[in-house]
């Protein structure tokens, strides 16, 4: 009987840990208790080395940005406030308080629909580097068109252009040290955020660098969803034709581009980069208002996530989202549901074809509840969609490498562009509606006949969806 007791006392124990540490993210904590309670050892052995908070960097961050500080103090003394700011002063007054993000009026953007473009138009900017090439992705992989970017890599910094290239460890995990090795012989410098072996003895394998940022002589930036791999060319059969938003950015707005790549190199070579070459001045060509705001597990604010829930709260007329992951925390699912209540068109496009299933559970789980209250959700019938975009009313549209799900508010780091001028958001509303040409929409009578079997398999996924 001795070692029931035991057993039972080291349960226990295992379970008031969960609680105590997870006690402010109760869903999380569940989730972690089913593991526990179907894996009792090897749950809380997991839960070690992948539920630890993650220590901030605010030591390495500043390391390197005295010249971002003096960047950021110069834009804000000789920056006009923004008319579109009264258009809602709740939301533009969080956004305008947001810490280390401020909106800048002096910008060209491009939205950039699908992958081939953007690629074509990131390779065309990196070949015309003078000085340096800033690449930063998720997901980067040794195929065609991960090779057409080595190749540029290479011949770039063979004629004396500095070229950096940062990957996640786990997103590139696939990725050959062939091919990197290849580049730093070539002359290219290149970092790899928390290497799996590095962040599982760490106990940071739970979070993951999601950005995909590219800054060309500190004047040119691209952000958006795209990765570099031929399955955003429609490479992959089993997706097919690949839908993506990606943008290309020139002006004040790449100053932070940058900044957030430099302290990212920082954190993941120990190589802190510092100069006024890094941030040069640039002609004003155009005046449109973007807000570029970070999000990540080191920071005490949950960014992103609160600009969407603003944003969604505080419509009037529309909430348009197109997201490939939809797993929405209790506010951001109350803030929908209101929306949807008091008669806002809320619009919700996800993928029909799932690349991975478990998260596509956890998806359709939250969809019987938000039919209910109004929300109309499409499934994407064209191939997969992978496109990040929010837009609301006449007032906001948002286009990042967040998707709308919980590890991309609370464990990724992620970048938002946050765009406020009519023009931006009527190109992003426009391919919304295309979009949805190519979606079928999800009754609620069509979908209440699902079996049991599928039912079964979204509460399972419901409750794990906090740690997906």
């Amino acid at each position: 009987m001795l070692w029931l007791v035991v057993i039972l006392l080291l349960f226990i124990f295992q379970v008031a840990t969960i609680l105590v540490l997870e006690f402010r993210q109760p869903s999380k904590a569940i989730a972690w208790m089913l593991i526990l309670f179907i894996f009792p050892i090897i749950g809380f052995v997991l839960y070690y080395f992948l539920a630890k908070g993650y220590k901030n960097r605010r030591t390495i961050r500043r390391k390197g940005n005295r010249h971002m500080r003096e960047v950021r103090r110069d834009l804000l003394r000789e920056r006009k406030k923004s008319p579109d700011i009264n258009r809602d002063p709740r939301l533009f007054g969080l956004l305008s308080n947001l810490p280390g993000s401020p909106a800048t009026e002096c910008n060209d953007v491009t939205i950039l629909t699908n992958a081939a473009p953007t690629f074509e138009a990131l390779l065309d900017a990196m070949a015309h580097a003078q000085d340096h090439i800033h690449l930063e992705f998720y997901t980067i992989r040794h195929d065609k068109i991960g090779t057409r970017f080595q190749e540029m890599m290479i011949r770039k910094a063979k004629e004396g252009v500095t070229v950096r290239l940062l990957y996640d460890g786990v997103g590139s995990i696939e990725l050959s040290e062939k091919y990197v090795r290849t580049l730093r012989e070539a002359g290219v410098e290149t970092g790899c955020f928390l290497p799996p072996f590095i962040a599982l003895v760490d106990k940071r394998l739970n979070y993951r660098n999601h950005r995909k940022i590219a800054v060309i002589d500190g004047k040119v930036g691209f952000l958006g969803g795209i990765n570099i791999g031929d399955e955003y060319l429609g490479g992959n059969r089993k997706l097919g034709f690949w839908r993506d938003t990606h943008m290309k950015l020139k002006g004040d707005a790449v100053y932070f581009l940058q900044q957030t790549f430099l302290a990212d190199w920082a954190f993941a070579t120990g190589h802190a980069i510092n100069g006024p070459r890094y941030y040069p001045e640039h002609d004003c060509d155009k005046q449109e208002s973007v807000q570029i705001v970070n999000s990540g597990p080191d920071s005490s604010w949950d960014t992103i996530l609160e600009v969407y829930f603003a944003a969604i709260s505080t419509a009037k007329r529309r909430v348009h989202i197109a997201t490939p992951y939809f797993i929405p925390d209790q506010s951001m699912l109350m803030a929908l549901k209101t929306a949807a209540v008091s008669g806002v068109d809320v619009k919700i496009i996800i993928p029909s074809v799932a690349d991975t299933h478990v998260v596509y559970w956890a998806s359709l789980s939250y969809l019987d509840e938000l039919l209910q209250a109004g929300v109309r959700f499409y499934k994407y019938k064209k191939g997969f969609i992978h496109a990040k975009v929010l837009i609301t009313d006449q007032t906001l549209a948002s286009v990042g490498t967040a998707n709308m799900d919980m590890r991309s508010f609370y464990s990724n780091f992620e970048m938002n562009a946050f765009m406020f001028d009519n023009e931006l958001i009527d190109r992003l509303e426009a391919d919304f509606r295309r979009d949805l040409l190519d979606s079928e929409e999800i009754t609620l009578a069509e979908f209440s006949k699902r079996g049991r079997l599928q039912r079964g398999k979204e509460v399972m996924a419901r409750l794990l969806s906090p740690l997906l």
